[in-house]
């Protein structure tokens, strides 16, 4: 098997990567990453043959096949762009872009190349989704009609130990979060398994009067909404429904057709429910309703099951490199996921404007992608300062109060509410 020379961008997500490059017989060759403790803890696992760096520039200059970039959420594409430019394939952590324009040149740039971008959206391949797909791929439940998406993942604000690792400065990226850009979880199951691909989407806030504040004390969200229902519909027809940031910790896919529907079953530790109308089951099915737990039937079960995100960090991995060794398209190329991500940066307008609907562009037509490639509005701060141009939650007013911001500089930056560097919270 063809041994692949993979870059690793971003160590504090990447690192968990580098155990499903090994395992599918690809060379980690250089890593870089501006912090020096997690270059350290890197080269205690990879040895010193590799390629330790601390700039980007540096870094793509170094002979590999790959890069998976594991930056930071919003700024994928930049990085993304120049490799393909360099003709080096990338996988490229969720989401794939943060503004509409960068969707645009993402998708050009990955169709001059010849190299391949994929996203590394890794819930399509957990063990549920998997037999999700395989039940729809058997083309027993009809016509796909509607489906739903749900991935939950709440966080404990108060976990100084949790907002140092992945809140550790106040503007950072998961401060400034909109509801709807965290869905490609949620999202891409429902389009791998249908097939289906969004045209429109319609969101709807949930924003409680009594969540004016909130009294986790380093929570420096600026966003008052507790959730955000996405609806898309789709070229086929079908609607997709997605309950985002809401709720306990839950993940869960339903999709339905016109003979039967297959789901993963809430909180059942991914239980499949697979029920027909009883007038549709299929030849040699006796019971209209079925409940089995799936099971992995793969020749590289034991390394999935010991790998993160339900054997999904293996899997998105190997279908990957797998694309690369045998020159085929990747299921979540730059076409997919630039869906994808216009849903959630279209999603977030309709949101704040109470579920006004927004076309999603095909972005197979040049003529259609090219009315958006001058769209750079972002809800984030940009790495040069340039502050956010759009805000992040459907009540411009909310904010940190002055002591969960005091809270913060002290415990996670540092930084005395005395000390010259104090300032008040920037509001977006």
């Amino acid at each position: 098997m063809e041994k692949i020379r993979v870059g690793i961008f971003g160590l504090n997500r990447g690192a968990a990567h580098i155990p499903g490059f090994l395992g599918n017989n690809a060379d980690i060759v250089a890593v870089c990453d501006q912090r020096e403790n997690l270059l350290e803890s890197a080269r205690k696992k990879l040895g010193d043959g590799v390629g330790y760096y601390t700039s980007f520039d540096e870094f793509i200059e170094h002979d590999m096949d790959a890069v998976l970039l594991a930056n930071y959420f919003h700024e994928h594409t930049p990085f993304a762009i120049r490799c393909l430019e360099k003709n080096i394939h990338v996988l490229a952590e969720c989401t794939a872009s943060s503004t509409m324009a960068e969707c645009v040149a993402l998708v050009r740039a990955a169709e001059k190349s010849k190299a391949k971008f994929m996203l590394c959206e890794n819930y399509p391949f957990r063990r549920a989704c998997v037999e999700i797909k395989r039940v729809c791929d058997t083309g027993t439940l009809g016509q796909f009609r509607y489906a739903e998406g749900e991935y939950n993942h709440p966080t404990a604000g108060s976990d100084i130990a949790f907002v140092k690792r992945y809140r550790y400065f106040d503007r950072h990226w998961r401060h400034f979060l909109p509801k709807t850009y965290y869905s490609t979880h949620a999202l891409a199951p429902m389009m791998h398994c249908t097939g289906a691909t969004p045209v429109r989407v319609t969101v709807l806030p949930i924003c409680c009067e009594n969540n004016k504040r909130t009294e986790n004390p380093y929570l420096l969200s600026r966003s008052s909404d507790l959730g955000a229902v996405i609806t898309t519909l789709n070229d086929d027809g079908s609607v997709f429904r997605i309950c985002a940031g809401f709720g306990a910790h839950s993940v869960a896919y339903r999709i339905c057709g016109s003979k039967g529907q297959v789901e993963e079953v809430r909180g059942s530790d991914g239980k499949i429910m697979l029920r027909y109308n009883p007038w549709d089951k299929p030849e040699g099915v006796e019971e209209a309703t079925q409940f089995y737990r799936a099971e992995w039937n793969d020749a590289d079960k034991d390394l999935i099951e010991k790998s993160g995100h339900g054997g999904g960090d293996f899997l998105v991995v190997r279908e990957f490199l797998n694309c690369i060794r045998n020159d085929t398209q990747p299921c979540f190329d730059a076409y997919f996921s630039a869906t994808m991500s216009a849903v959630a940066i279209l999603g977030h307008r309709s949101m704040l404007q109470k579920g006004v609907p927004y076309d999603i562009p095909d972005f197979h037509s040049e003529e259609e992608r090219a009315k958006w490639e001058n769209d750079t509005i972002t809800p984030f701060w940009g790495a040069d300062g340039t502050p956010p141009s759009i805000q992040c939650g459907s009540d411009p007013d909310f904010g940190p109060t002055e002591e969960q911001y005091r809270l913060y500089r002290r415990d996670i930056e540092g930084i005395t509410d005395d000390a010259d560097e104090y300032s008040k919270p920037v509001q977006a």
